[in-house]
């Protein structure tokens, strides 16, 4: 059966309370919010965007998206997960004020924010998935807990993974800090002693015992690790090191593996949003900011991957060229094919204009 993906066209730099008046007006007529019940909470998983970057989609569109699915008696939250890289989004208080000095406040979107992963990025549930690499993969536990969840993307280049939409704002976005690593690194961590401090405060919390210190210094035993990343998520020093190498291709499927643990968790109680505006080179994660396709629109379907396969279609289609000219230079249809290949979603798809 053929997916249905909903396109909303915009213009080029078309104003966005302009923008949101007609996503309001679609999801009316759609009805696209059916699927959610009195009493839901409802995730409403975006992207804050990094410091000095403004490509993520704006809070105005939370606001309006949020109104609709009060208006079905659910409770509606924003949410989001811990990086495993250091910075203002490795832990869920300083993830929360830059989230709210770009804009995602409770004034201004109607929505709390309740981190999916907890304060350091290591509440998590594992889930079933009839996977090719993993036989189950570790998600954020309120995004496994909600009674549905609405997915707000955005389109963009990405250096690992060639593109980003959709796939990856599940696989990569809705995972733990476990399911992160996993999906990221081919190794066990290792301590940088000039940067460890002696705190022992990984030691504390590793659950094998696997830590332990020779002249104040941290070692880790890599016959009892098991790399759970709990040592990465509690070091406060940037003392604990991981080998980031992995092929482009077996990222994606991984990536989307983990995008398929969260389509198990919402089978039938989700949507997805794929935002076709302010299309940059780089992901939100990243604080550069350079345009390479004009504003296109907003695509809509309760498919990932036929989601993601239109998004990329759509921008090619404008480009005139394949991503890979404009973006990087990554094998990146590895992610839909795979996808595919684990039910994830369907590749085939009718586009309807609306």
């Amino acid at each position: 059966m053929t997916a249905t993906v909903y396109f909303l066209p915009t213009t080029d730099k078309e104003d966005d309370s302009a923008v949101a008046k007609r996503l309001k007006q679609v999801v009316r007529r759609l009805d696209l919010f059916a699927f959610v019940e009195a009493r839901d909470m409802v995730a409403v998983k975006t992207h804050f965007g990094e410091r000095n970057s403004n490509g993520y989609v704006r809070p105005l569109y939370l606001k309006i998206l949020g109104e609709q699915i009060k208006q079905r008696q659910a409770t509606p939250f924003l949410t989001e997960t811990a990086t495993l890289y250091r910075g203002q989004r490795s832990n869920a208080v300083d993830h929360l004020r830059l989230a709210h000095q770009h804009g995602f406040t409770l004034e201004k979107t109607g929505l709390p924010i309740i981190m999916a992963d907890g304060l350091r990025g290591d509440e998590e549930i594992e889930v079933a998935i009839p996977g090719q690499l993993y036989r189950s993969v570790r998600i954020a536990a309120l995004i496994a807990r909600a009674q549905a969840l609405v997915v707000i993307s955005h389109f963009t280049g990405h250096l690992a993974t060639g593109f980003g939409a959709t796939i990856k704002n599940l696989g990569m976005g809705c995972a733990s800090r476990r399911g992160k690593l996993i999906q990221h690194s081919t190794a066990k961590p290792d301590i940088r002693a000039e940067k460890c401090t002696g705190c022992r405060e990984c030691a504390a919390w590793c659950p094998q015992d696997a830590i332990f210190f020779e002249e104040d210094t941290a070692v880790i035993d890599e016959a009892r690790c098991i790399g759970c990343a709990e040592c990465l998520a509690v070091c406060r020093f940037d003392a604990v090191g991981y080998n980031w190498s992995e092929t482009y291709e077996n990222l994606q499927k991984k990536v989307a593996e983990h995008a398929r643990g969260v389509r198990a968790c919402h089978p039938d109680k989700a949507i997805y949003f794929n935002f076709l505006l302010r299309i940059t080179k780089d992901c939100d994660c990243m604080s550069r900011y350079e345009r390479i396709a004009p504003d296109l629109g907003i695509l809509i379907s309760s498919d990932p991957l036929a989601l993601d396969a239109a998004a990329l279609d759509l921008v090619e289609e404008r480009l005139g060229a394949p991503l890979t000219r404009h973006a990087y230079d990554i094998p990146y249809r590895a992610q839909l094919e795979h996808g595919a290949a684990i039910g994830l979603g369907r590749l085939d798809y009718r586009l309807e204009e609306v």
